[in-house]
C-alpha cells in the first residue's frame, strides 16, 4: 500500500499543544534547564498549567525536573532530555515538511492564477 501522502507521521500528539510547544521550545534554546518561575515567564503559562504539561512531558521522557535545596526555598529546575530533543527536534522537521508542502501547493496556485489573469486578459 502506498503511504498516504499528508499523513505526517512525524507530528507527535505530545508537541501538538501551544503550551508543551512553547516548553520545549524554551529547552531545546536553553539546554541547561530553566528553573520553573523562569519557564513559566518564558512561556506565559499559569502554574497549574505548566505543571500540567510538564507532567504530560516527564511521563514520556522527554523533560526531567528537579529540585536544588540552597538558600531559601528550593527551586525545580527543568530540562529536555537528549531523548526529549531527539523527539521534539525530529517534530519540528516534520512541521517543516507541512509547511513545505503548503507553500509549493500555494505557489503553484498563485502561479495558474496568474496564468489564467494574462490568458483572460488578452
Amino acid at each position: 500500500m502506498k503511504p498516504a501522502q499528508f499523513a505526517y507521521e512525524g507530528l507527535e500528539r505530545i508537541f501538538h499543544e501551544r503550551g508543551r510547544l512553547a516548553v520545549c521550545t524554551c529547552l531545546v534554546a536553553n539546554p541547561d534547564g530553566l528553573s520553573f518561575k523562569a519557564l513559566q515567564d518564558a512561556c506565559a503559562l499559569t502554574d497549574g498549567n505548566l505543571n500540567r504539561h510538564l507532567f504530560a512531558l516527564a511521563e514520556t521522557g522527554i523533560v526531567r525536573t528537579s529540585r536544588i535545596r540552597g538558600k531559601g526555598r528550593p527551586t525545580t529546575m527543568v530540562r529536555i532530555t537528549e531523548a526529549g530533543r531527539a523527539r521534539f527536534l525530529a517534530y519540528i522537521d516534520a512541521l517543516e515538511t507541512v509547511v513545505r508542502t503548503v507553500h509549493a501547493r500555494d505557489d503553484r496556485a498563485d502561479a495558474r492564477e496568474a496564468n489564467l489573469r494574462l490568458a483572460t486578459s488578452s
